[in-house]
């Protein structure tokens, strides 16, 4: 698949995991499941990054109206930092890599 730097930013070594479920949910022609987010990003290898300021982004999808928060497993130890009337707003599922988090944003089987 060819890629264009349209901005002239630079291409960049991640991929976020809400891009390839995008790409997944056309090619099945499965929507994302409704007042869903996805947080996290991946490399090209796959591996999944470190979630950066998860209280903030986590503020944001909750004023957006975000029901459900797709969130990498390995950001388990960051919930301690978020506020508890935070998180009662959001149901968090947690996802182990990337083909985890297509499966459960699309709600596949």
């Amino acid at each position: 698949m060819p890629i264009s730097d349209l901005q002239g930013i630079g291409l960049t070594d991640e991929l976020a995991i809400a891009e390839l479920i995008g790409l997944c949910s056309g090619a099945l022609d499965k929507p994302v499941q409704e007042s869903t987010i996805v947080i996290g990003n991946m490399t090209v290898g796959g591996t999944i990054a470190k979630v950066e300021e998860f209280a903030n982004v986590l503020q944001v999808c909750v004023d957006a109206g975000v029901k459900k928060v797709l969130i990498p497993a390995a950001s388990v130890m960051v919930l301690q930092t978020v506020p508890p009337d935070l998180l009662v707003k959001v149901q968090p599922v947690f996802y182990s890599d990337h083909v985890d988090a297509v499966y459960k944003a699309l709600g596949v089987n």
